[in-house]
């Protein structure tokens, strides 16, 4: 039985709690949004809470930042959506926004420098071990053609990254596409057909961006056409503010990564450290904005439609073919994000970070808190940091 309907103010506290406790990345925000609306007060029944979740994963964007809005809409209503969805994600912005004003200033002091140093170098193992575990778990289902389709799509992922980083989305596109035509009886030769079908498909939604800015773009990017959990994101950010329109180092945007892993809430709220270093405070609140405003369309527009979204078969087949090529490309990540490793003592803290995350499968957070102090330690003591 459901519980008492709450109003906007028990939303803004609820919400605003999991926004300030929230560490820990999706897998956390889910079931704390699950602790809260399905087990402690009852606002949710339990299937139709999977369902959503469910049908999050199969959205572009950010997926628990989605999920955490459709749970305020469905216990109050579109105001509570808004309510709640601000409410989850200011507090980690917020204190990002404060990180990337200390670290990309013009006189940052040697402890910001040092903690975001040590905490970027440790992000190179949770990339991997993030890398590795999503790809094992995304091939696992599938067997014999569709296993070795799944594989090609992970590859094409990390070798567009490596040798294209831009063309990331692209791909993501060309490889979803493909899947839902062979899903759909194409013949083997169609395939080829997936790739200049998703070149017109980004080619229409580029014109339409070619008169905004290029930090908009880059935030609708990473708000409304990731595929594959937060960390896709990473190559998308990569690509135009380090190689396409260099707003970042590749230093400054390893350590935005790792600032963004370390405080609560999505990971999409890395966009601002972008924003940030492309035009100050203004750019960080709208490169925000433009990232999270899709997720707050998608409920308010389709999250009455959720349960038809889980159950449709080309929306599965899109994901089938977009979400092994995303992770191969978080994992292709770590070949041009290693060129922002500087310093003898960042590769220690590096190879110590994935023998306690891959071998001894520690807390990804433990581990970067861990590496942050070796490395407000190390600016504090004098040594050399990017």
């Amino acid at each position: 039985m459901e519980g008492e309907r709450p109003g906007l103010g028990v939303v803004l506290r609820e919400w605003g709690r999991l926004g300030v406790i929230g560490f820990g990345g999706p897998p956390a925000h889910v079931a704390l949004l699950r602790d809260l609306c399905v087990e402690r007060r009852a606002w949710i029944d339990a299937e139709e809470f999977e369902d959503a979740n469910a049908a999050c994963n199969l959205l572009p964007g950010p997926a628990s930042t989605q999920l955490a809005i459709y749970c305020a809409h469905r216990v109050a209503g579109l105001p509570g959506a808004f309510a709640g969805g601000l409410a989850f994600i200011l507090p980690g912005l917020v204190l990002l926004i404060a990180l990337s004003a200390l670290t990309l200033g013009s006189a940052p002091p040697a402890w910001a420098l040092g903690l975001a140093a040590g905490a970027g170098a440790a992000v190179l193992a949770v990339i991997l071990r993030v890398g590795s575990d999503l790809a094992r778990a995304s091939l696992a289902p599938h067997a014999g053609f569709q296993l070795w389709r799944a594989a090609a799509y992970l590859v094409i992922g990390a070798v567009t990254v490596v040798l294209a980083g831009p063309g990331v989305v692209l791909a993501l596109l060309a490889c979803g596409t493909a899947e839902l035509l062979i899903r759909r009886g194409a013949p083997t030769g169609m395939p080829s057909v997936a790739i200049p079908q998703a070149i017109a498909i980004l080619a229409a939604t580029t014109t339409g961006a070619a008169a905004l800015p290029a930090l908009a773009w880059t935030a609708l990017k990473v708000g409304a056409l990731s595929y594959g959990g937060g960390f896709v994101i990473v190559p998308i950010m990569q690509g135009d503010a380090v190689d396409a329109y260099h707003w970042m180092t590749n230093t400054e945007f390893l350590n935005a990564v790792a600032l963004g892993q370390i405080t609560p809430g999505p990971v999409v709220q890395t966009i601002a450290a972008v924003g940030w270093a492309a035009a100050g405070l203004g750019g960080a609140l709208f490169a925000a904005a433009i990232a999270f405003a899709p997720s707050f369309l998608v409920i308010a527009l389709g999250g009455a439609r959720f349960h038809a979204l889980r159950a449709n078969s080309s929306a599965r087949a899109f994901l089938d073919g977009a979400g092994p090529a995303a992770i191969g490309a978080i994992l292709g990540t770590l070949v041009p994000l290693a060129g922002g490793v500087t310093e003898a003592w960042q590769w220690a803290v590096a190879a110590v970070a994935a023998v306690l995350l891959l071998a001894l499968r520690r807390s990804v957070m433990v581990v970067l808190l861990g590496a942050g102090a070796v490395g407000v330690i190390a600016g504090l003591g004098g040594l050399p940091l990017p």
